[in-house]
């Protein structure tokens, strides 16, 4: 098993303090409390053996959560530590133009000479999502909304941007006409060089035709990963998505728990697999994220999650986007019966514990999580969600040392 350490780069505070500080995203000083403690988590998680740092992309938090600006906070770890792979999980297509993300990794890959890996995401939080891809006419997705035709645009996008970027990082140049994108542009006629002869002598073959116009586009640098860095999917919560990922070679990153859930998702990911070529075992290529909290008793592991970022993030944030959804229990169908949405009252350390998300307790309780995560359906990467800036940063060392000194060397 590969581990991997997620942030939701927060700024530190409590919720009283957020409430003075209100918004506390403008004030400079936690900023830079927070890329001391990113880095110093970092190099702690490279020294006890986590094979890669990772966090999303998200934008305008002015609560002070989720600060995942890409790809400068890649850089910024990359330049922190010595060797372990650093990247988003994930950038959100939908909100970029893919010539321009298809060359920022190029050039991070190769700056770092390969320490990247990238992770790929729909993006459901419109707050900055609608007005970044607002050109585009794309919203975000729709988790448990109705928005069906919303949902539609967002996927269409993501999928064409998918594959102008394996297009774009592919030995030599392309044509492509997507419904929002084209190369070159304009298509139909190719986009005017006059220094047409210099590429036609020394440039790629095809860019350019006999009357002067680029008529293929070649993306340059290419990876330093050939034939580019490791790609994930996030949040995967759909068998649809799980079989995407399966199709293209993607690692699914599962945040569904219940474990006949996982193992159907995970048996879901390996017949897609064979359909397509492939052969894998069950967790081959598969990914799960967890939240831990660890300490001396049942009891202070639990109030460190009810402090942390499932008693202040999920319950204040997340469950509103639909992602308590991942976590239904067998139970649940009496209580709200034909997939009726959970309400927030449900989001409880007690549910994510129950659906084995949050893993709980002492070294042994934690390490019975492990094996039954193994038994069920033996994940090749465990991402575990850090409590970075909800509880302090001397409780998330001694949790992270714990954990990388008396679990992880029984699972690698």
């Amino acid at each position: 098993m590969k581990f991997m350490y997620f942030f939701y780069p927060a700024l530190a505070a409590t919720l009283e303090e957020r409430k003075r500080l209100r918004p506390i995203a403008r004030h400079t000083e936690p900023w830079q409390k927070m890329f001391e403690e990113v880095a110093e988590l970092s190099r702690m998680a490279e020294d006890l053996g986590f094979e890669a740092i990772s966090f999303p992309e998200h934008h305008l938090h002015t609560e002070g959560g989720e600060m995942g600006s890409l790809p400068l906070l890649t850089q910024f770890v990359i330049n922190q530590t010595k060797r372990i792979k650093v990247g988003p999980i994930g950038y959100v297509l939908p909100g970029w133009n893919p010539l321009r993300l298809a060359l920022e990794i190029a050039w991070l890959d190769q700056l770092t000479k390969g320490r990247t890996l990238i992770g790929f995401a729909r993006g459901y939080q419109a707050r900055w999502l609608n007005a970044m891809a607002q050109k585009v006419n794309i919203g975000a997705s729709a988790i448990s909304t109705m928005q069906e035709d919303i949902d539609a645009r967002n996927r269409e996008a993501f999928e064409e941007v998918y594959k102008i970027l394996k297009l774009a990082w592919a030995d030599g140049p392309f044509r492509f006409k997507g419904k929002y994108y084209e190369y070159p542009s304009p298509y139909e006629t190719g986009t005017p060089w006059p220094p047409h002869q210099w590429t036609r002598d020394y440039g790629a073959p095809g860019e350019v035709d006999d009357n002067g116009n680029i008529q293929m586009i070649e993306v340059v640098p290419k990876p330093y990963q050939k034939p580019h860095p490791l790609l994930f999917q996030a949040f995967s919560m759909s068998e649809a998505t799980i079989r995407w990922a399966a199709r293209e070679g993607l690692i699914p990153t599962l945040l569904a728990s219940e474990p006949k859930q996982v193992r159907a998702y995970a048996e879901a990911h390996v017949d897609e697999a064979k359909k397509h070529g492939r052969t894998l075992k069950i967790g081959e290529n598969l990914g799960v994220f967890r939240s831990v909290y660890l300490a001396e008793s049942h009891e202070a592991a639990k109030r460190q999650g009810d402090e942390g970022l499932i008693g202040v993030g999920w319950k204040n944030c997340f469950h509103y986007f639909g992602f308590t959804e991942a976590f239904r229990l067998p139970e649940d169908e009496a209580k709200y019966p034909n997939n009726q949405p959970l309400p927030p009252s449900e989001c409880t350390m007690e549910r994510m514990e129950k659906a084995h998300f949050a893993l709980v307790g002492t070294t042994s309780d934690i390490r019975r999580g492990m094996d039954r995560l193994v038994e069920t359906a033996n994940p090749e990467w465990f991402i575990w969600q850090s409590d970075q800036g909800y509880v302090p940063l001397e409780q998330v060392k001694v949790m992270l040392k714990r954990f990388g000194k008396d679990i992880l060397p029984h699972y690698v």
